[in-house]
C-alpha cells in the first residue's frame, strides 16, 4: 500500500451527475489490478469528511490514472471540484482485482450505473491481451449512461435503460440475451439487486462461467481495520475491502 499526494491533471463531467478526474501518482499508478481501488481523502483539512472514501480504479496509464464517480454526498462534491494543480492525498491499490483468463476468450463485463466504472479499465486490458470483449451498461436513461467514445474501439458496448431512452427498456440482467451464451467468462460491478438477478439468471445455464463480481461496500478504512465493510458469503463473514471486492457472484448470492 502507497500513500501518495497525488496532482490533479483534469475534471471533466462524464454523463449526468459523474465525473472524472485524473491523478498524476506514480506510486498509486504502479501495479493495479483492473477492478482494485484507492482510499481518496476528500477533505482540505483531512478532517471533513472523516474518513476517505474508496473509489475504483477507472483507467491506469503509466504515471497516471482516472476516477470515475458520481457525486452523492460531501466527499463526492468535494472532489468534483478539484482543478488541475490541485493536491489530493490517498492510499493504495487496495483489494483484490479480477483476473483476465491465460487463454484468449469471450468476455462480457457488465456495469450497473456506476458501477461501469472499473470496467473500462477491464476491458483496455483485456483487448490488449486477445480476449473478444462485449461490455454492458444499465443505467435508468440515456442521460446516465458512460459515452461510447470512453471504450476502446474493438469493445461492443450494449446499453440498456430503465425507461428505453436508449436501448432496450428494463434493467440490463434482463437483456443478457445472446451474449451470456457467448461469453467465456462474466464480471460485473452495481448495487446488490442487479447481483440477484444476474445470479438467478445465470445460476442454471449450466456454462459454468464462475462470474466475478466486485461488489459496492462503504469502507470506512479500506484495509481490514474497521470491519465496517463485513459480508456474508456461503463460506462465512468476509471483509469486502480485505478479501474482496473481488468475489465469485455464487459465493455470495
Amino acid at each position: 500500500m502507497i500513500i501518495e499526494t497525488a496532482t490533479v491533471l483534469s475534471t471533466e463531467r462524464a454523463y449526468e451527475g459523474v465525473f472524472v478526474t485524473w491523478f498524476q501518482a506514480p506510486g498509486l499508478s504502479a501495479n493495479v489490478e483492473p477492478g482494485q481501488f484507492v482510499m481518496v481523502h476528500c477533505s482540505d483539512e483531512g478532517v471533513d469528511p472523516l474518513f476517505a472514501r474508496a473509489f475504483s480504479y477507472h483507467r491506469v496509464e503509466k504515471d497516471r490514472f482516472a476516477l470515475l464517480y458520481q457525486v452523492v454526498g460531501k466527499g463526492s462534491g468535494w472532489l468534483a471540484e478539484r482543478q488541475r494543480g490541485d493536491m489530493v492525498r490517498m492510499y493504495g491499490p487496495l483489494g483484490n482485482g479480477l483476473r483476465l483468463p491465460e487463454r484468449p476468450g469471450n468476455l462480457l463485463l457488465i456495469g450497473g450505473g456506476v458501477g461501469i466504472a472499473p470496467m473500462v479499465d477491464m476491458a483496455e486490458r483485456a483487448v490488449a491481451a486477445g480476449h473478444q470483449v462485449v461490455a454492458m451498461m444499465g443505467a435508468r436513461t440515456s442521460e446516465h449512461l458512460l459515452p461510447a467514445s470512453a471504450w476502446p474501439r474493438e469493445v461492443e458496448y450494449v446499453t440498456v435503460t430503465e425507461d428505453g431512452s436508449a436501448g432496450p427498456k428494463g434493467f440490463v440482467t434482463q437483456h443478457l440475451g445472446k451474449y451470456q451464451e457467448w461469453a467465456s467468462k462474466i464480471y460485473a460491478c452495481g448495487p446488490n439487486p442487479m447481483f440477484i438477478a444476474l445470479a438467478d439468471a445465470l445460476r442454471w445455464n449450466g456454462r459454468r462461467q464462475q462470474p466475478e463480481i466486485l461488489m459496492e461496500e462503504n469502507m470506512p478504512c479500506g484495509w481490514g481495520m474497521c470491519y465496517g465493510c463485513a459480508i456474508f458469503t456461503k463460506h462465512g463473514v468476509r471483509l469486502c475491502c480485505k478479501d474482496g471486492p473481488r468475489f465469485n457472484l455464487f459465493d455470495v448470492f
